[in-house]
């Protein structure tokens, strides 16, 4: 989960199996809260020890403060059909 939060983090949009993506979403909504909540020193505490210091900066300075007055559903996955080689089902998850 962290390599998918962090490549989420650093690009805004990452393409993955639609399973990931649906365990990536709690994941990284808790993190975004965290990051919003009034207490700064115990949110970053809690995002420094899962993500690293450059996708832990990004995701408290410029997406937590994105997503300043909105209560929940930071994220958004969009369904788009399955990889060829193995059926797998694939999904975009992005943030919203």
């Amino acid at each position: 989960m962290q390599g998918l939060a962090v490549a989420l983090i650093m690009k805004g949009k990452i393409k993955t199996t639609k399973a990931r993506a649906k365990e990536l979403r709690p994941f990284i909504e808790r993190l975004i809260t965290y990051g919003k909540s009034s207490n700064k020193t115990t949110g970053s505490r809690r995002i420094n020890a899962v993500l690293p210091k450059v996708a832990a900066k990004k995701l408290m300075i410029e997406i937590a403060t994105k997503y300043a007055d909105r209560k929940g559903g930071y994220t958004r996955i969009i369904k788009i059909g399955q990889r060829p080689h193995d059926a797998a089902s694939m999904a975009f998850i992005e943030f919203v």
